[in-house]
């Protein structure tokens, strides 16, 4: 079956966590003796209804202040598709665990509470989920019940979204009024917003179309592991596994290996499960070639008229994820696909205000959750795409080298 990443996005208390427990609870995705000890919680908590959110909201200090902290996974299927969830917390202070969650969605759910409307954080998630190329948004605009499910609350709500989001790279946005506590246009549609004819929440995280979503024409394959048995039952084995990145893959392509620029010509391609005609993004498979090339980890097989851009200068936008300050002239480790480099801050562009979309040039550096565009000078040529292009070779990660840190998450506008 067909596998949609979503996250939950928004601000504080907009119930992204009531709505992944009533997802979950709706689709029969939960065993008993975990509803039991969800009730049970409730009762010793003191609520009057069995607390649907302490499915994700599993740490004790999420528990005992009713927020979300940290990214909680959790999965499910239906008779049409496989989920991953991630439900990402809406604390100002906890944005780097949100786009941690979100960078890999396929769709985001921008919760929205129908009482307090487009909130500041709501529009930062709302910015960071079109920084991050999440192709699908639904805007949820939840408790609806608590305003009487007035329709001209959906429809005020609809249009400030809307405008808000002309202002972004964002190409489907689609706008469903629930209520995540009671259920209602969650799983299916309800009879309490007859002037809604949209669908359910879950018919449409059903129903939308991702798999254009991939870059099937860029064939990019970086090489994660060298395999080499040297056994009596395979002494001339050498195949290079990893995960295709982009394009298709099909025994008899013409490839180029970066950075050496020499070419070859795909013997053939396997799985665990054995050999395949053909392989494509997201797949982890093991290619071998039909000549002896000196390939390892951190290369790139490509296209030979169709290369991935090979450069140490590096434009791109950042999201900082520390304590300690981005500023020009810093040192870090960069990680790029499967390959590793050292890195030095040659210059930063701007710090963007997120809630206005303001740059400010004059910024001398960056703090935690800030973000800004940078330039980067590498060690070693790095194999890139424009992140627009490309989510997986347009994308990167920097490392404090002190304490081994996830300090920044970068996606590349472009070469200088």
């Amino acid at each position: 079956m067909d596998l949609l990443r979503f996250a939950t996005a928004g601000s504080v208390d907009d119930g992204k966590s009531t709505l992944i427990g009533r997802l979950l609870y709706d689709t029969k995705s939960i065993f008993s003796d975990q509803l039991e000890a969800v009730e049970r919680t409730s009762r010793d908590r003191g609520d009057e209804y069995t607390n649907l959110a302490l499915l994700t909201d599993g740490l004790r200090a999420e528990r005992e202040q009713g927020i979300t902290i940290d990214v909680a996974y959790r999965y499910f299927a239906t008779p049409r598709r496989k989920f991953i969830i991630a439900d990402t917390p809406g604390h100002l202070q906890y944005t780097r665990n949100m786009v941690t969650g979100a960078s890999t969605a396929d769709l985001a759910i921008v919760l929205v509470d129908a009482r307090k409307g487009l909130l500041e954080q709501s529009r930062r998630h709302a910015f960071l989920v079109s920084l991050l190329g999440v192709p699908h948004i639904v805007v949820a605009i939840n408790k609806m019940d608590l305003v009487d499910w007035d329709e001209a609350v959906y429809e005020r709500l609809r249009e400030e979204f809307t405008v808000f989001a002309a202002k972004l790279d964002v190409s489907d946005v689609t706008v469903i009024p629930i209520s995540a506590l009671n259920g209602d246009n969650v799983v299916t549609r309800s009879d309490a917003s007859p002037w809604y004819d949209g669908p359910s929440l879950l018919h449409h995280l059903e129903n939308v179309h991702v798999a254009s979503d991939r870059n099937l024409i860029d064939v990019r394959f970086p090489v994660q592991y060298v395999i080499r048995p040297q056994s009596s039952a395979h002494p001339d084995y050498r195949g290079y596994a990893g995960t295709v990145a982009g394009g298709v893959l099909k025994p008899g392509d013409d490839v180029l290996v970066l950075p050496s620029g020499l070419t070859s010509r795909i013997a053939g391609i396997e799985t665990a499960h054995g050999p395949v005609a053909e392989a494509y993004a997201p797949m982890s498979v093991t290619v071998r070639l039909a000549d002896d090339l000196d390939v390892s980890r951190g290369d790139m097989l490509c296209r030979p008229n169709n290369a991935a851009t090979s450069t140490q200068d590096v434009e791109a936008m950042v999201c900082w994820m520390t304590d300690r300050p981005l500023r020009p002239g810093g040192k870090l480790a960069i990680k790029h696909t499967t390959r590793t480099a050292r890195a030095v801050v040659r210059e930063l562009r701007y710090r963007l205000d997120i809630n206005t979309l303001h740059r400010d040039e004059g910024a001398g550096e960056l703090g935690l959750n800030d973000i800004g565009r940078i330039r980067l000078r590498t060690t070693q040529p790095l194999f890139l795409d424009e992140y627009r292009r490309n989510r997986t070779t347009g994308g990167f990660i920097l490392v404090d080298e002190t304490t081994n840190a996830t300090a920044g998450a970068g996606m590349v506008i472009g070469t200088s």
